[in-house]
């Protein structure tokens, strides 16, 4: 069942909507201009409007524009796409499986698009493949991932919630467990260190080829879940309120499970294993505006965007010049919001 609010402590839409929108773009620009390099913020804005128009710079200052242009702003967009499809894919994902407590790693992907990952980083699979060669291996081993989930949970009688969330959850710890071994197995040393790096999230291989994919594997599917809101409204009641009100519960689940799977693994591919995101923000958007997929879909993206581009920014500053994975700067913040989120007065997880 899906958690519940009280109508009384609904935001209107059009004004939060507004609100993140402008949030997003200032914590776009912070993102780019905080570091520990020392570019001043009217460097930034001038470097970033070259980008954008092909304007001129001069020679001694073709580094700092590189760090701008070509480092920080590529990771601060890939930052908020990243965030944006693991809140949109938690809220399908609990849908899906009428569980709370359920989020984009609950199926497996993420488990089985690190084995490819750490094949590449670790023993230097798929090298011809040059810059794709990691994202190309965590994506094509997360639809494998999603293949064998599907197989392993679907009987004659569909696909269930109930084996969905347990297929998904003991192939996520064989793929760990494989995962564990392949680091165990290989040479110590930085591309050890590289592994535990995406194993736990990270922004750090963000480029200007990485952003495009996962924008448009983030947009495809928040057109699709949008277009599909009532479907998800019906889907979180149980199958014979759907089956009664003309959903087929079955052939809904079924696309829903590849997109959230496709989407989880084009995500999951650029960025490492960041948790609690997908988990956090879809309660926190519902707390702000209801449990009507309509509107969470509208808010929960850019909260997570918002989410994600400042932890990304913790991230890079709390331990310069060293930087932390990000996964550990969500769990962090994570753990105690979704407390205060559960003691919250009138708001109800799974109806308990």
């Amino acid at each position: 069942m899906q958690p519940t609010t009280a109508p009384s402590r609904r935001l209107p839409l059009p004004p939060l909507v507004t609100g993140l929108g402008l949030a997003l773009l200032v914590s776009l620009l912070c993102c780019v201009a905080l570091g520990s390099s020392g570019i001043g913020w009217g460097d930034v804005l001038r470097y970033l409007r070259a980008g954008l128009t092909g304007g001129e710079i001069s020679a001694d200052e073709t580094s700092a524009y590189t760090i701008v242009w070509e480092l920080r702003f590529p990771r601060a967009l890939l930052a908020a796409v990243v965030g944006a499809g693991l809140s949109a894919v938690g809220v399908a994902t609990q849908a899906l499986v009428r569980n709370a407590l359920a989020d984009p790693f609950v199926l497996g992907i993420s488990s089985g698009a690190a084995v490819g990952a750490n094949a590449v980083l670790l023993f230097g699979a798929l090298g011809s493949l040059g810059v794709w060669a990691l994202s190309g291996a965590a994506f094509a081993s997360a639809l494998a991932a999603m293949v064998l989930v599907y197989a392993a949970a679907r009987t004659r009688h569909g696909l269930t919630p109930l084996r969905l969330v347990l297929t998904g959850t003991a192939m996520y710890y064989g793929f760990s467990a494989i995962t564990a071994l392949m680091v165990f197995g290989a040479d110590r040393g930085e591309a050890a260190r590289s592994a535990m790096m995406w194993l736990l999230g990270s922004l750090g291989g963000a480029s200007w080829q990485s952003v495009p994919l996962a924008a448009a594997a983030v947009a495809a599917g928040l057109g699709y879940l949008f277009r599909s809101a009532r479907g998800l409204n019906v889907l979180a009641m149980g199958d014979e309120t759907s089956s009664a009100l003309g959903v087929d519960p079955e052939r809904r689940r079924r696309v829903l499970f590849v997109v959230v799977a496709a989407v989880t693994g084009a995500v999951v591919a650029v960025s490492g294993a960041i948790g609690f995101v997908g988990l956090m923000v879809p309660h926190a958007a519902r707390m702000l505006v209801g449990a009507d997929h309509r509107r969470v879909l509208a808010v929960a993206p850019l909260m997570g965007a918002v989410l994600l581009v400042w932890v990304d920014v913790i991230s890079r500053l709390l331990l310069a010049p060293v930087e932390l994975p990000v996964g550990v700067i969500t769990s962090v913040i994570g753990v105690p919001c979704f407390v205060v989120l559960m003691r919250r007065r009138g708001y109800v997880f799974g109806g308990a």
